[in-house]
């Protein structure tokens, strides 16, 4: 084995002192930020960010057609680098109105006075009116994380009430009850669904599902026989919204005998949310299999994925064919 000091540190999502030794070596052998980064394997942006950030001038390379220098600095350390990014990691870390009293000051005075200031604004001003301290600087979020999030210890969370929205609390993008899961009756559930259906003994029990295509533009529903394995796929060039499904799946279940239509079974998709009015339409029980249990549905999962016969069908049905 290796001694340690040669073996390398593994690579992670930030650069390694390994790798800030070689950024060191690149820049003595005059290669240009490409090349460094072609080295070390990582994005050039991210050499140019790391030289930026840690070199007292922009690094420049000597130029190539024999021409004057330019000025080219020395002072880069992947030490030093590498301390700052150690310390720049450490957490929790204390925020950064709750370690500068005079950005605090300044930011609550803005949102305290009588134009009430946005967050927005006051972090658009700094830049104006601190343009040489770069201590003077925040985020809108920042202040905003202050204001809710009182964990932070920045800001009086009575400063919201300045706030132009005047909210106490942060309002979520999505409100919580703006999306519920449907409650499936007990009784539709697959739990109750009849013996005869588990042991296929009878025919004329369904399975079905949607088969959606790249950004949900396209579907086709299919339904299965569970006994004879027989399909029927419906065809929804348009679109695939409850009622276009509702108005398929009657069409091709009543082209069936009577004795061929007694069950359906279908997941808790928002396509099936017209099952009450199929029920009447076809005289078709229909049952729900529990959530994310699609082998509760394992005749129709197996054969729409069989291979070359089910692509064939899906493609026929695309072209207008609904059988």
């Amino acid at each position: 084995m290796p001694p340690l000091c040669l073996v390398e540190p593994v690579k992670t999502r930030y650069l390694n002192i390994a790798e800030r030794e070689k950024i060191l070596t690149g820049i003595h052998a005059n290669l240009s930020i490409h090349q460094i980064a072609a080295v070390i394997g990582r994005a050039p942006s991210t050499v140019s960010r790391e030289l930026k950030s840690n070199m007292g001038q922009q690094y420049c390379r000597v130029s190539a057609s024999g021409g004057r220098p330019r000025t080219r600095p020395w002072d880069y350390s992947p030490y030093l680098a590498q301390q700052r990014a150690d310390a720049s990691a450490a957490r929790p870390k204390t925020a950064k109105l709750a370690g500068n009293q005079r950005l605090r000051d300044y930011v609550q005075d803005k949102l305290s006075c009588p134009e009430r200031w946005s967050p927005e604004q006051i972090s658009h001003r700094l830049i104006l009116d601190f343009a040489d301290d770069e201590q003077m600087r925040i985020s809108h979020e920042g202040i905003y994380q202050s204001l809710y999030v009182q964990g932070r210890g920045a800001l009086r969370r009575e400063l919201t009430a300045c706030l132009r929205t005047g909210r106490a609390v942060r309002k979520p993008r999505r409100r919580a009850d703006a999306r519920r899961t449907r409650q499936i009756p007990a009784e539709l559930m697959i739990s109750q669904r009849p013996a005869e259906v588990t042991d296929r003994a009878v025919p004329g029990h369904w399975e079905g599902d949607l088969i959606t295509g790249a950004a949900n533009k396209s579907a086709i529903g299919t339904l299965v026989e569970r006994s004879t394995r027989f399909t029927l796929l419906l065809h929804l060039p348009a679109d695939h919204r409850a009622e276009t499904v509702r108005d398929q799946i009657a069409a091709q279940i009543l082209t069936l005998p009577a004795a061929l239509r007694r069950s359906l079974t279908w997941d808790q998709g928002v396509e099936l949310a017209q099952h009450d009015q199929i029920s009447i339409d076809t005289d078709l029980a229909i049952y729900f299999c529990d959530p994310h249990s699609p082998w509760q549905r394992g005749t129709n999962e197996n054969t729409v994925s069989i291979g070359d016969g089910s692509v064939g069908l899906l493609s026929q049905a695309g072209a207008g064919s609904s059988r």
